[in-house]
């Protein structure tokens, strides 16, 4: 499949999941190696999340252990830098250039457009997003009504505090410009 998507010009992404109970961090190992021996572009590695409600969260033996976590994002960080990966976003890497200019958009506040099931926009400072099934937006379009199934506004204030939110997660984190003098001077007595 990569060497599929490389002769048809495309950028290859891998993306990974890390945390999974039992996992050892050798085995972890052998997947970001095996990851970046496929030489793709971009490399996502996500911490295995416990949502509420589902099968998972109802099997606390299965939930991931934080410093194992702790060790093998370490670990991916150290392998991908030394492989020539870029760290530019909390779970993502790329070689120089190849950023994810879609993740950017989330990462700075930039307009996108909700397109399919389950799609997520944001325009115009609001947020939106579309009926989850694919049966129901189908509908919703053969109807002629919009697939929208809810939005949101911020308010100015929860617009700067969500881009700071945002931000943080980043290689270039959050312009000092940005950070309130009190906040400044609390972190300033942390130091």
């Amino acid at each position: 499949a990569v060497a599929a998507a490389r002769a048809a010009g495309l950028d290859v992404n891998v993306d990974l999941v890390y945390g999974a109970a039992g996992e050892t961090l050798e085995q972890w190992a052998a997947t970001v190696d095996g990851a970046i021996a496929l030489g793709p572009d971009h490399v996502s590695a996500y911490a295995l999340t416990v949502e509420p409600g589902t099968p998972l969260a109802a099997d606390p033996a299965r939930h991931p252990d934080d410093d194992t976590q702790a060790d093998e994002y370490q670990l991916a960080t150290d392998r991908l830098g030394a492989a020539g990966y870029e760290w530019y976003e909390i779970s993502n890497w790329a070689r120089p250039g190849h950023e994810c200019r879609h993740n950017l958009l989330y990462w700075t506040g930039g307009e996108y457009l909700a397109i399919g099931c389950a799609a997520h926009g944001h325009r115009a400072g609001r947020r939106f997003w579309n009926l989850r099934t694919p049966e129901r937006y189908v509908a919703a379009i053969e109807e002629g009504r919009s697939p929208e199934a809810a939005g949101e506004e911020l308010d100015a204030d929860g617009r700067r505090v969500e881009g700071l939110q945002l931000a943080i997660r980043t290689r270039d984190g959050v312009p000092a410009a940005e950070v309130p003098d009190e906040v400044v001077v609390e972190l300033e007595g942390l130091v």
